[in-house]
């Protein structure tokens, strides 16, 4: 296990040297039981909250969607 780490370690130093940072995103583990479920509870308890609705009004309105097709 120590070669893999040893491996992130090395290419994170060349992005250094290169006047690069490295990033690291965290991403949820989606496979738990129930996962989907909490999903949809937490946003129906978002639903109709109006500080959800003022940021999702504010992200639409600030969105550049020029030459974008769906």
């Amino acid at each position: 296990m120590r070669e893999l780490f040893e491996g992130v370690d090395n290419h994170n130093a060349k992005l250094r040297r290169g006047s690069a940072q490295p990033a690291q995103i965290l991403m949820q583990d989606t496979l738990p039981e129930g996962f989907a479920e909490e999903c949809l509870r937490q946003s129906a308890l978002l639903k109709n909250d109006q500080h959800e609705n003022d940021i999702m009004q504010f992200l639409n309105d600030a969105a550049d969607r020029q030459g974008w097709t769906a």
